[in-house]
């Protein structure tokens, strides 16, 4: 995966990552470049230094170390030399970049009344490499299945950073969009009008507007849109059957949600939390399982073997589930070995 983000790193840089075997370049998730600290890569969920020699460590001692001088150049590339144009994602603390590519910033905020305008003197850079997986989500969409609306039910999928929601819920997008539903009961069944809020241009990776990974022929998607406006104008504008949003946790995009489901629109969201219990700690995904917005909940986990994961009730309360809830959730987790494991490695925050 290093080919699809070396064109944005200066050549002292670029130079060094090739130095990394080929097998080992296809793993790379995250590239993290701190100036004058040593660099370190992640991959399948672990993390290494970086020797000069091209060898990785866990420890940091002689890693190499970026330069002053190799972090302006970076900074200069992915802005395309002009930080005034990039303003509005400073402020955010990320640029995302062609191919989806998420690039996290860190160093001093610059505050306006208490409120973060910008970033500058920055000085610690987190390439996350962005990746299409098709059928991701072959083991998990026959779960979500809605036989009596030919479609799928409301879900929330749940997991911590760098556990793979993105790229799960691109092949969702896909999947329903081109009607490959994958079982034998829906395998007549049409494709749906999707429509994906891609508020950080990574779901879709859209150029200009125009995907460059395969969302499927019935998609639309609203580019670079904060999340609860983007779902109300795909609603008003474009009628979609399913609605997709990454990384849902505001009060304003719990009532796009409301409105959407009201609407009779089926709802694909992932949030920030460890597990179903996790997730009622935080109020707005607490209320909108409450008011049974969703109707499952996946939970994802990164192992040895790959992505695994399970499907939970929404209804399901954490530590009061009847004896026959917890049998069914027991099942559920047992078969929740993902269908690409070992080669579907996360791309989302």
């Amino acid at each position: 995966m290093l080919a699809r983000v070396a064109h944005l790193l200066p050549l002292e840089l670029k130079t060094l990552l090739e130095r990394l075997p080929e097998s080992m370049q296809e793993q790379l998730e995250e590239i993290r470049i701190r100036e004058g600290r040593p660099l370190e890569i992640g991959f399948r969920g672990q993390s290494r230094f970086m020797m000069m020699d091209g060898s990785l460590r866990q420890a940091a001692d002689g890693a190499y170390k970026p330069s002053a001088d190799t972090c302006r150049k970076l900074l200069e590339r992915i802005t395309n030399y002009s930080l005034y144009a990039m303003e509005e994602e400073l402020r955010r603390g990320f640029i995302t970049v062609s191919g989806g590519h998420r690039i996290g910033l860190a160093g001093r905020t610059i505050l306006d009344g208490g409120v973060v305008r910008g970033i500058r003197d920055i000085g610690a850079f987190n390439i996350r490499v962005a990746r299409e997986v098709i059928g991701a989500s072959a083991h998990l969409l026959p779960k979500l299945i809605d036989r009596t609306r030919k479609t799928l039910h409301s879900t929330l999928i749940l997991a911590p950073p760098q556990q793979g929601k993105t790229t799960l819920i691109r092949d969702i997008a896909r999947s329903v969009s081109y009607g490959l539903w994958p079982s034998l009961e829906s395998s007549g069944w049409q494709g749906r009008k999707v429509g994906i809020v891609d508020e950080r241009s990574e779901i879709a990776a859209c150029v200009r507007g125009i995907p460059t990974f395969d969302v499927g022929p019935r998609t639309d998607v609203m580019d670079a849109c904060p999340k609860a406006e983007g779902m109300m104008m795909l609603v008003r504008s474009m009628s979609p059957e399913v609605l997709i949003a990454d990384e849902i946790g505001r009060p304003e995009d719990a009532e796009a949600i409301r409105e959407a489901s009201h609407a009779g629109i089926s709802i694909v969201a992932t949030a920030h939390a460890y597990d179903l219990q996790d997730a009622r700690g935080r109020p707005v995904l607490q209320k909108l399982l409450d008011e049974g917005a969703f109707k499952y909940v996946v939970e994802l986990r990164r192992t040895e073997q790959g992505i695994m994961h399970r499907v939970v009730p929404a209804e399901s309360v954490i530590g009061r589930a009847s004896s026959r809830e917890a049998s069914a959730l027991q099942r559920l987790a047992s078969e929740s070995v993902h269908a690409l494991a070992g080669r579907h490695r996360a791309d989302d925050p």
